[in-house]
């Protein structure tokens, strides 16, 4: 019992998947999970805030809150777009922007609701974030054989190097630039994980102390109850702060792939 117990209450039960709505199509498996549903939502609740607000038009030309909101996310984005990619004129830059603006608001969202308690946090799975960082980085390879043709390839071998280095510099930054992609995911499924495993741990041994019956456990866990409102706040800045971080990557890499640097 006491086993059944510990592993009931394990910080990472948190990260299990649960077929909501079992599908099998032939040998494949496709059902519907909880983070579906919890990507659904969030993606649900982006377009009924976009909706509302420009329903009317565009927006009200004295903006309410929300919309104060959306117009403060939007124009972040589109100027971190034009600082961070070069060599290209502000229309072409804005080809580019819809697709890192949905990808951070995406992030952005997914992690906030992912502090809610009984939710699910999708960015807390590898196979989620890996998904997403390998699809955007074959789409930046793809735009830069676009610009340069198999010029692309000069990127792997920077200018000067001596011909006996030159095929370990090629390996290496052929190493290097494939484990962008997955260090993108890596970056965000850890930082994710370990916040949320971290406030689980000390919230569970703060309320175990609240719940004993003598004094001094109850005024021992006024100083993890502490700890777990300050790791709170403090996973809250990093589930925007990693949005951010993922983002602002994206844009450099792309900047990366327009001008060979």
């Amino acid at each position: 019992m006491n086993q059944i117990g510990l592993v009931a209450q394990s910080p990472l039960d948190q990260f299990e998947i649960i077929p909501l709505i079992p599908m099998n199509i032939g040998n494949f498996y496709f059902s519907f999970t909880n983070p579906s549903l919890f990507m659904l939502l969030t993606l649900s609740f982006f377009l009924l805030l976009i909706f509302f607000i420009t329903k009317k038009g565009g927006g009200n030309l004295v903006p309410n809150a929300w919309q104060s909101l959306v117009e403060l996310l939007y124009d972040f984005v589109l100027n971190l777009v034009k600082e961070q990619i070069g060599g290209l004129s502000g229309n072409v830059k804005q080809m580019f922007f819809p697709c890192i603006l949905v990808t951070f608001l995406f992030l952005l969202f997914c992690n906030l609701q992912g502090m809610i308690p009984y939710s699910f946090t999708v960015t807390s799975h590898f196979l989620i974030t890996l998904a997403l960082s390998f699809s955007i980085f074959i789409g930046i390879t793809i735009v830069g054989f676009q610009r340069h043709g198999l010029h692309f390839f000069s990127f792997l071998l920077p200018a000067g190097v001596p011909l006996p280095l030159a095929p370990f510099l090629v390996l290496l930054e052929l190493i290097s630039y494939c484990f962008r992609a997955l260090s993108l995911g890596i970056r965000l499924f850890a930082n994710m994980m370990a916040g949320h495993s971290l406030v689980k741990i000390l919230s569970g041994f703060a309320w175990t102390m609240l719940c004993m019956n003598e004094i001094f456990y109850f005024i021992g866990a006024l100083g993890p109850l502490f700890i777990v409102l300050a790791l709170t706040g403090l996973e809250l800045g990093v589930a925007i702060l990693q949005a951010y971080v993922f983002t602002i990557l994206i844009c450099i890499y792309l900047n990366d792939a327009i001008n060979l640097h």
